[in-house]
């Protein structure tokens, strides 16, 4: 078992890392007053120079591994990005992790990521041509409405949007499918560049339990979708993006936007989920890093009780526990990468499900540990750990809860007994 990176691995970390300390953090403020200013949803100049210059420095679109699944619909459109494997990413990815907003500069953020991948492996010519091309050139914004408000939807059998088919598709008469439902927890339909829905409802609700579900693309600026308001995540905006409750009345749509085929919407979701998974537990890792850095700086600079912080037993705990949960945690999502790599995203399943639990959980417990260190100072927004810690409290529940990771994880170990 060789635990040594390769040139390549380093090369591109490093890359990265120089790019996020040379560029991005001298710009942190900046970020901030703009974030303060003008429009609530707004495109900031900041993030938009940035792009620039990740995309000049060829540190764009690289999330996107060569081994994602061949293209099961068309192969000849080329993916504008450079290829790195899932191992690759997982360094990079921690990197931008360490400022929360930073990988949209390189063109890495969810929900477009997510929604690349669908496109690239699911979509027709005529769809990444109209959708793709410009998502790759971080010219426009997308969101993904799959969570509904009023099913559980950590089973996602219960949604209840309906996509149907009018009209009859073979007589040329303008048929289409007309989809309608409520969506909530929809990622990036606040951008104002936020020209496309990837949306999963129901096709067919006599067909096989899992193959009654279809995805569908949506204009965001289509007659019937309508952004009711927007949905604060422990009081932060979390703008420019936002998370929104969507309605779907009777918005229509030609039927050449249908993805896959109907019936296929789970065989899609479980494609575009597996790696959106691990990205964000990527990105955990770099801010259970930053939280950490900013521990240990808070401790050695505040003196209690006659000698610092840092030399107080509890936290001199606390830090060695944080170390030794980051290094666990970095290690399994990179076996977890590596698995994808190597034996494929299914092959992989179990170790992505742990990651998926361990990462926001180490993420949040060292983050905590920040806030109490940096005392009044860390729960305002002095610092960004209070920000951090709500951002990271979503994952415990975004693309499946905990309970849902731990389910499918138990089965595979009762599997191996049976």
């Amino acid at each position: 078992m060789d635990f040594n990176l390769s040139p390549a691995d380093v090369e591109w970390r490093d890359r990265v890392k120089a790019f996020m300390d040379l560029e991005v953090r001298p710009r942190r403020n900046e970020y901030d007053r703009q974030q303060e200013q003008g429009e609530r949803w707004k495109v900031l100049p900041v993030v938009e120079e940035l792009k620039g210059k990740a995309r000049s420095a060829g540190l764009w679109n690289l999330f996107m591994p060569p081994t994602h699944g061949a293209p099961q619909v068309d192969d000849s459109f080329e993916f504008d990005g450079p290829g790195l494997s899932n191992l690759q990413y997982a360094l990079c990815a921690e990197e931008m992790g360490r400022i929360l907003w930073a990988s949209e500069a390189f063109n890495c953020s969810a929900p477009d990521t997510g929604n690349m991948e669908v496109l690239h492996r699911y979509g027709t010519r005529e769809q990444k041509e109209e959708w793709l091309k410009p998502l790759m050139g971080g010219e426009i914004r997308s969101a993904f409405l799959m969570t509904e408000p009023d099913v559980a939807s950590s089973d996602a059998t219960n949604i209840r949007c309906r996509i149907e088919m009018r009209g009859n598709p073979g007589s040329g008469s303008g048929a289409g499918y007309v989809v309608s439902g409520r969506k909530w927890w929809s990622s990036g339909a606040g951008d104002p560049r936020c020209k496309l829905a990837i949306v999963m409802g129901k096709s067919d609700e006599q067909a096989a339990t899992h193959q009654q579900q279809s995805m569908i693309l949506v204009p965001m600026d289509a007659d019937g979708v309508k952004v009711v308001r927007h949905l604060p995540v422990f009081g932060y905006d979390d703008a420019p993006h936002g998370h929104m409750e969507v309605e779907l009345d009777e918005v229509r749509v030609p039927a050449s936007n249908i993805l896959l085929g109907e019936g296929r919407g789970f065989e899609i979701a479980q494609g575009r989920l597996g790696p959106g998974r691990i990205h964000h537990c990527m990105r955990m890792i770099g801010v259970a890093e930053e939280a950490l850095e900013a521990t240990a700086r808070r401790l050695l600079s505040r003196t209690a009780f006659g000698k610092t912080l840092a030399e107080q037993s509890v936290w001199e705990e606390r830090i060695a526990d944080a170390r030794i949960d980051i290094e666990m945690t970095r290690l399994l999502c990179l076996k977890a990468a590596d698995m994808m790599d190597r034996v494929g995203n299914k092959a992989a399943q179990g170790e992505i499900a742990m990651i998926k639990v361990a990462a926001p959980r180490t993420a949040l417990k060292v983050l905590d540990d920040a806030i109490q260190a940096h005392g009044g100072a860390g729960v305002s927004s002095d610092f960004p750990l209070a920000s951090a810690w709500a951002s990271v409290r979503t994952l415990r529940l975004a693309d499946g809860p905990d309970e849902v990771h731990r389910r499918a994880i138990a089965r595979l170990e009762f599997n191996k007994h049976r």
